[in-house]
């Protein structure tokens, strides 16, 4: 069996949709919830070690735009650090720059008031006990984990 060939085969057969980068969901001909190379995401779901591959990778990708946007990122301490990457990565970067308030705290070392101020937000009412802890986190410095 050459594994290789079957992988080449499947690509070609399963097709995939494909946008900016990156494979799309979409609905299968018989309306299966379908990811990549045909993966029915809707009956197989991930294994925990897919998921967690595709969160590492999210990691890796919310710490990259954060480098590239954020000249004072890597000044600060790994808990802060933390802090951000935790929030971007569930909000999404372009809309973790619209806490202008919060990241100009930061940026001048003004934790408490960072904190005050993610406490503030429509993102704290939505997320709740993760935007307390990472909050605390944010003003103290330290790990709640």
């Amino acid at each position: 069996m050459n594994f290789d060939r079957m992988v080449e085969d499947f690509k070609r057969h399963e097709g995939r949709v494909y946008k900016d980068g990156y494979h799309k969901p979409y609905k299968d001909s018989v309306g299966k919830l379908t990811i990549g190379y045909g993966r029915n995401i809707s009956d197989r779901g991930l294994s925990e070690d897919e998921a967690l591959y595709l969160l590492h990778n999210d990691i890796q990708d919310t710490i990259k735009e954060l480098k590239q946007k954020y000249y004072w990122f890597d000044s600060l301490d790994d808990v802060r650090r933390e802090v951000i990457i935790n929030m971007a990565f569930n909000m999404g970067v372009p809309t973790f720059a619209q806490f202008r308030n919060t990241i100009g705290y930061i940026e001048e070392g003004h934790y408490d008031l960072a904190a005050r101020n993610m406490l503030k937000s429509k993102w704290a009412r939505q997320v709740g006990i993760r935007a307390q802890e990472l909050a605390r986190e944010m003003e103290s410095g330290t790990a709640e984990v």
